[in-house]
């Protein structure tokens, strides 16, 4: 008999679920980017909100919270409720190099405390100078770097971003030494670095992209492995003479353990959808982003990959935040 109104339990919670998720969303939805605005996040973000908007017929709506690396979002979303009302723009920085770079500090598991959706776009990283900056080429830079060791300061969007670390990557390959000068986000980095404050950044290239198409910004060399079709004048790291070199940051979308199957797979089908429509990705696809859209299980294989690739980078490069 137990066993009976135990099978009744499960029947009536399946029921609930399911008319739950037939309604779903209901309300507004939260998309955490863990970042400060400016910056290649949140263009990434904000069109990926923009096409759930539409889709689902409700508002998707971007909330920055910047600071520690991206911990401090990731940590709060970790615990909101699994319920599809609050999602996170997992980060090359957040799901890959922080679990390399902090080690048992890190305030949370990339891997148990939330659930892969959908990578939605890689990025080619910039070494870029300001176009005031004698520096022409990579060559050029590195040469001045050697001349120079610990005066050429280099800005980023904060320590532990994909900034810091591809560049202190790149500095252990070519044996340089540079100064790494954090910000609270892209865009007052971007400021001082036109300006001539700081002589240099590797940023991911959309949040570069307007001040290089406006002149105010010279773009070196690319960490992709082959040349960005948005900048197909620019050499790759790699044919400048660092073979093998290579780094991107990519984006996906992430919600906290436990959020049910069916809401995740249709936020994946709305996001993968919104992709191939060339109108509702034009800004990304403009600024040089690649797009892919692929399943939960796609990218949480991809996670675990990037994992192992940066985790051998900290190591190598004994990378460290400032």
């Amino acid at each position: 008999m137990k066993k009976l109104i135990l099978t009744a339990s499960a029947i009536t919670s399946l029921a609930l679920s399911q008319i739950s998720l037939a309604a779903y969303p209901e309300k507004s939805i939260r998309l955490v980017v863990p970042f400060a605005t400016g910056g290649t996040s949140e263009i990434i973000a904000r069109s990926v909100a923009n096409s759930l908007s539409t889709s689902l017929g409700q508002s998707v709506f971007v909330d920055n919270k910047p600071g520690g690396a991206g911990n401090i979002a990731m940590e709060e979303v970790k615990r909101a409720n699994p319920d599809g009302y609050t999602l996170i723009l997992g980060h090359v920085g957040t799901l890959a190099v922080n679990p390399a770079l902090f080690g048992n500090k890190l305030p949370y598991d990339p891997n148990k405390d939330f659930v892969p959706i959908t990578l939605v776009a890689k990025v080619p990283n910039v070494i870029a100078v300001s176009s005031k900056s004698p520096n022409k080429t990579l060559a050029d830079f590195v040469a001045d770097a050697k001349k120079n060791p610990g005066k050429i300061n280099y800005g980023s969007a904060g320590n532990g971003s994909a900034g810091h670390l591809a560049m202190e990557y790149f500095s252990s390959v070519a044996g340089i030494d540079l100064v790494h000068v954090p910000y609270k986000g892209s865009g007052p980095m971007l400021t001082d670095l036109i300006s001539g404050q700081i002589q240099a950044t590797f940023n991911g290239l959309p949040s570069l992209m307007g001040q290089i198409n406006g002149g105010t910004l010279r773009p070196l060399a690319v960490g992709s492995a082959e040349r960005s079709k948005a900048l197909p004048n620019v050499p790759t790291i790699a044919e400048s003479g660092y073979k093998g070199f290579e780094t991107s940051q990519w984006y996906g979308i992430m919600a906290p353990a436990g959020t049910p199957k069916p809401i995740i797979d249709k936020l994946q089908k709305d996001i993968a959808k919104a992709l191939k429509n060339k109108e509702d990705s034009k800004r990304m696809l403009d600024d040089g982003a690649v797009l892919i859209g692929d399943s939960p299980e796609q990218f949480a294989a991809f996670i675990k990959v990037e994992q192992g690739r940066w985790g051998k980078v900290v190591e190598k490069a004994g990378i460290q935040v400032d």
